[in-house]
């Protein structure tokens, strides 16, 4: 592991027992985290995005849920070996998360104040007042008017907006070293998203913080990654960085996607390319290349086997029989 690597993720797998059978819901996935880079994780729903994040965390509810294998190495120190205690100090302090939904994630019935002075007491050691200054320092870091009065208000006294704010000063409050984004701009117009997505990045450039995007609009990724990768059923089909990706994308599946986004300097009208076909129940999933029921370049061994992960270029990947030697 190289000095600016702060994340290796190895070989995770993340199965969960349902009544119709096994769910992999992530099934070997495999990818590093530098210091100050931004790396994106895009697909579908359902392909394996936000448990890839959850199980880094240590957050698979159990049961059904269990993380089956795999490492997650924090400056060489296996996350999924550590002890609950351990854990807590890892969660909201090295790593910090900011959910899909800020309604949800926020108490309703605390103030904002009482949430985020509660972590940096825990984590930085200050004194309440102490905790206080700095809780107010990150909201105006946050883009937060009048942080000094806000901060003694209620979830539901703020927008949309100002809730994913509030978040994102909660999760960079203690200065972690990454920070995970789990859609971010779900909820969110697209004014207030691209406003969002500008702060995430202005802060982990100013903190230098690492920022995992778990997103399915490539439009995010395309301006604020720098290393992509691209899940579908469970699993990692490409990974490369932004340019490679969006200048030379490999796997049919990453094309698929780059053609459904709409495009502004088209001059003729034509339909909006969609994927053929939904994607696949992952319960059960046979040992074959899942996407081959909805590809045009499927071939016979597609259909029996999965494909092996073929290295391209340097920090370049893809699999896709198209490069692993099928017939």
């Amino acid at each position: 592991m190289t000095d600016d690597v702060i994340l290796q993720v190895k070989d995770l797998k993340t199965y969960f027992k349902l009544d119709e059978g096994l769910l992999k819901a992530v099934d070997g996935v495999s990818f590093d985290i530098k210091k100050g880079r931004t790396l994106g994780i895009v697909g579908e729903s359902g392909s394996g995005k936000s448990v890839t994040n959850l199980a880094i965390m240590k957050l698979i509810p159990s049961p059904p849920g269990w993380i089956a294998g795999g490492e997650v190495l924090l400056h060489g120190k296996d996350i999924l070996k550590m002890s609950d205690t351990e854990i807590r100090e890892i969660r909201g302090n090295k790593i910090s998360m900011i959910f899909q939904d800020p309604m949800t994630c926020l108490n309703p019935f605390l103030r904002i104040s009482t949430q985020m002075i509660e972590t940096i007491v825990l984590h930085q050691g200050l004194d309440k007042k102490a905790a206080k200054d700095k809780a107010i320092e990150m909201l105006k870091l946050a883009g937060i008017p009048a942080p000094e009065k806000r901060i003694d208000q209620y979830p539901h006294q703020f927008s949309g907006g100002m809730r994913q704010r509030v978040m994102i000063a909660m999760a960079l409050s203690c200065n972690p070293e990454i920070l995970i984004a789990d859609e971010p701009t779900t909820a969110l117009d697209v004014t207030i998203q691209a406003q969002i997505l500008e702060l995430i990045n202005e802060l982990s450039e100013r903190l230098g913080t690492a920022v995992i995007l778990i997103t399915h609009s490539l439009g995010v990724v395309a301006g604020m990654c720098d290393e992509i990768c691209v899940m579908y059923a469970g699993r990692i089909v490409e990974k490369a960085n932004a340019d490679q990706i969006f200048g030379e994308p490999k796997h049919p599946y990453t094309m698929g996607l780059i053609k459904s986004v709409p495009r502004l300097d088209k001059t003729t009208k034509e339909r909006l390319y969609s994927i053929p076909g939904q994607p696949p129940n992952v319960i059960n999933l046979p040992d074959c290349c899942p996407f081959f029921p909805r590809c045009e370049y499927a071939k016979d061994i597609c259909k029996q086997k999965y494909p092996p992960v073929s290295g391209i270029s340097t920090g370049r990947s893809v699999a896709c029989w198209l490069y692993g030697g099928g017939n």
